[in-house]
């Protein structure tokens, strides 16, 4: 097992989860690895959280320790010596701190872009209120969310369960080598969204072959509560 590399806290995620054409996803497909379905379908997910308690290889970096992030990712498996990794994928990773963004594209060759960004959340005894906004190309996105208050364990088998239990990440470095690391943490509890905001250019941010998200209708939308989490350090994959 790899040394722990970073640590932090991933707390009140917004998921909105699309159904996708698998061939738009090929290319980004990491070496090695395949595309997981559930039901047969492949999917995106467009997710908003917030980031905190982070440590870098036993460091807090001064005004990079709580941050938003936003981020488009798909899911793949790797088999590994008979034994199937269930991981994530990332098109894109949006956070405000460039140092973030340099540690994370330099190390792991992960696609992170660093723009303005803001959040809010508000909980009373019945329910939260929580959004997610960046600025993109002189335009605010954002993605909120109003939840019911109590949090409850995902379903077995359900859509919530195959989109959050990916403990796996991976990374194209060529076509030849892929960065595998492992995220650590426990099963989340979900918050069942009763209504939602996403106003998200795909195309700009994401380009013309995710564009069609733009008015797609997600297939499910929740909030995961978080948790702490552990990110391991990468290793190289490569063909033998």
């Amino acid at each position: 097992m790899k040394p722990v590399f970073l640590t932090a806290e991933w707390n009140n995620l917004i998921l909105a989860n699309y159904i996708i054409d698998p061939e738009i996803l090929l290319p980004y497909l990491p070496p090695f690895t395949e595309l997981d379905t559930y039901q047969g379908n492949s999917y995106v997910s467009l997710i908003g959280f917030m980031f905190e308690q982070t440590i870098i290889k036993g460091f807090r970096i001064p005004f990079h320790v709580n941050f938003e992030e936003v981020n488009l990712r798909f899911y793949v498996r790797y088999l590994d010596d008979g034994v199937w990794k269930r991981g994530a994928v990332f098109i894109k990773e949006i956070v405000p701190k460039r140092a973030i963004s340099f540690i994370a594209n330099t190390l792991y060759n992960e696609k992170y872009i660093t723009r303005r960004m803001r959040h809010f959340y508000v909980k009373d005894d019945n329910e939260i209120r929580l959004g997610y906004s960046w600025k993109n190309k002189g335009k605010w996105n954002k993605l909120e969310a109003t939840t019911i208050a109590a949090a409850a364990p995902m379903l077995p088998g359900s859509e919530e369960e195959f989109i959050a239990e990916h403990y796996w990440g991976y990374a194209k470095y060529n076509a030849t080598t892929t960065f595998e690391y492992a995220v650590t943490h426990p099963a989340w509890k979900v918050h069942a969204v009763k209504e939602y905001v996403i106003d998200c250019d795909f195309d700009a941010l994401y380009g013309k072959h995710f564009a069609m998200l733009q008015h797609a209708k997600p297939t499910s939308v929740f909030m995961a509560a978080g948790s702490p989490i552990g990110i391991l350090g990468k290793k190289s994959i490569r063909s033998k």
